[in-house]
């Protein structure tokens, strides 16, 4: 009775922790989302501090440097998106008799339907309207201003995983017992830095996409090319549905440009983009951040994203690369005495992750070699001698 008494509690317990997880899951979503940030920043933050930097004024100088971002692209995205949008309120009467104008098949039911008119009483009728629909407003309200707070919460908590990772860190070892201490810490090591590399990955994929948006629709002469690219490689951020985020106020702008028909090619455009970020670019980026095949990165993307909408698409790669991981450090690794198949399996795997570090460390020290060059061209100007030339206190030619 005893043996049974017990597992009726645990089971019990683990249906009522369970059900009070589901109730805070939105919580708990914020955390794990806080958590990958600050993973993916902790290079950076690491990086300052081998300049001689205390974390805390690193941590503090990376969230100053975001935020100057921030106000710096709502500077420049904010009033030309209020000027377009108060001039295409206010000219779509006109494009309306414009289209009137046609004689195709457009023309036709424009004028038949007297879209113009109607079109100009809308515009007329909006204010009140707007003011009679209070409750809706209300509501909308309501979710950008719960859209802000977790905006804000995320941020919060992401500054304080920042500054107490290392010693989480070391208190997570601590929960293992001595004989797997070492392989939990090498199995957090390895977590740590898959999903590091998943953040950087992705900053990696959407500066492409800023950059490539910049020179088409500057190819394209759309107008604001310079925020509407901006636009596109922020939102590119989000996955699955960031690329479309970032598209459509391109393509708006570039139907109502000069000539008409720059909207179908800013379409078409952003169309062709998002076939090569999906199953080109985004697969080899992550396959050598995450060190996961294109074909994982796909399923994990969609599977994620079916599950928990936009946060399972952001938390799928980096969770698709933690679970590899301990499959192969602890569950495979455990069951490796004596099959050589699965010992091969797990060497092949391990001198590719080796391979990888080491391509890693060269493209670091080739980054601080040239980061060395740019920083003695744009010193003194003095040029630093050879190991056999006689520097400048030599020049006299004076000796003890």
């Amino acid at each position: 009775m005893s043996y049974w008494a017990k597992a009726t509690v645990t089971v019990a317990l683990t249906f009522y922790v369970l059900t009070l997880a589901k109730s805070v899951l939105n919580i708990i979503i914020l955390v794990v989302i806080s958590a990958v940030l600050a993973i993916g920043l902790d290079p950076a933050v690491r990086w300052l501090e081998r300049l001689n930097m205390r974390r805390g004024y690193a941590v503090a100088l990376i969230f100053f440097g975001f935020a100057v971002f921030v106000i710096l692209f709502a500077y420049v995205v904010v009033p030309p998106l209020v000027h377009q949008v108060t001039g295409l309120a206010d000219n779509i009467p006109m494009y309306a008799r414009r289209l009137e104008t046609r004689g195709d098949w457009i023309g036709r039911y424009f004028r038949q339907h007297d879209v113009a008119l109607s079109a100009q009483r809308f515009i007329a009728d909006l204010p009140s309207k707007i003011s009679q629909s209070f409750s809706t407003i209300l509501g909308v309200a309501g979710k950008v201003t719960g859209a802000l707070f977790n905006v804000v919460t995320v941020a919060i908590l992401m500054v304080y995983f920042m500054l107490a990772l290392p010693r989480m860190r070391n208190t997570s070892a601590v929960l293992f017992v001595p004989e797997r201490r070492k392989r939990a810490e090498h199995v957090m090591d390895q977590s740590i830095a898959k999903i590091g590399g998943y953040v950087a990955g992705n900053l990696v994929t959407s500066l492409i996409c800023g950059i490539l948006a910049l020179l088409a629709l500057t190819v394209l002469r759309v107008p604001f090319a310079v925020p509407l690219a901006m636009w596109a490689g922020i939102a590119d951020l989000v996955p699955a549905v960031g690329s479309y985020l970032g598209a459509a106020p391109a393509v708006i702008v570039g139907f109502f440009a000069h000539p008409a028909f720059t909207g179908v090619l800013v379409l078409a455009y952003f169309i062709v983009y998002q076939q090569f970020e999906n199953y080109f670019l985004v697969p080899k980026v992550m396959q050598n951040a995450v060190d996961l095949s294109p074909a994982a990165v796909i399923i994990s993307t969609l599977v994620g994203g079916s599950l928990f909408g936009f946060a399972g698409a952001l938390l799928a790669l980096p969770g698709a690369a933690t679970i590899k991981v301990i499959l192969w450090d602890v569950w495979l690794g455990e069951r490796s005495s004596g099959d050589v198949l699965l010992e091969k399996h797990i060497e092949a795997g391990r001198v590719a992750e080796a391979d990888a570090e080491a391509h890693a460390e060269a493209r670091a020290e080739r980054r601080r070699r040239a980061f060395r060059r740019v920083r003695e061209a744009l010193g003194s100007g003095k040029r630093t001698p050879p190991p056999d030339e006689p520097g400048p206190e030599e020049d006299e030619g004076t000796t003890d």
